[in-house]
């Protein structure tokens, strides 16, 4: 699977409907479903890396929302997104149907809410996996994982979503394009 770095997020696609994961796959030519995505959603406390990266006091509630993405019946990685209550109670981000958040993802339902977000910082390093992501993702033995950290701001900098993601690393091949700054 290639993952299209910045492009995955372009806001002509997720304003269109298309949420980041599907973008990737049509990028790579391969088919998705609904049912490619698991969604766990829970009302949570804010761990030191959730409460740090959305400006919260640790403990703070926020909402959970753990999905397992697979292709073709095989997992391809696990993304946990956070948010703060007030900002996606009673929108589809909390409903744990399996599959995107409605058209366009979160990314849509933020904006609709008055959060459109506009900056996104990503954070790549490599690990070996523990063993429950080794069974969960069914990786070979001696396979490191990908892990993501991202939090997406508004233009105004305020974050709105915190996610981490932990990719097996032979499944993905990570793919930036953007314009150097000056």
């Amino acid at each position: 699977m290639k993952r299209l770095g910045t492009d995955r997020y372009a806001k002509n696609k997720w304003k269109s409907g298309l949420v980041a994961f599907a973008a990737d796959r049509e990028a790579t030519g391969r088919a998705w479903t609904p049912g490619d995505q698991t969604n766990e959603v829970q009302l949570t406390e804010a761990d030191a890396e959730v409460a740090a990266a959305l400006h919260l006091s640790l403990g703070a509630p926020v909402y959970e929302r753990a999905r397992l993405v697979k292709e073709a019946g095989v997992p391809t990685h696990t993304l946990t997104s956070y948010y703060r209550p007030e900002d996606v109670k009673g929108t589809s981000l909390v409903d744990p149907t399996p599959g995107p958040a409605g058209q366009g993802g979160g990314f849509a339902i933020l904006t609709a809410r008055g959060l459109e977000p506009d900056t996104i910082t990503e954070t790549v390093h490599a690990r070996m996996p523990t063993p429950g992501e080794t069974e969960l993702l069914q990786l070979p033995a001696g396979e490191p994982v990908m892990i993501l950290y991202r939090t997406t701001s508004t233009k105004e900098g305020r974050p709105v979503e915190f996610a981490r993601g932990v990719h097996a690393a032979s499944r993905f091949t990570w793919s930036y394009t953007f314009k150097i700054p000056d």
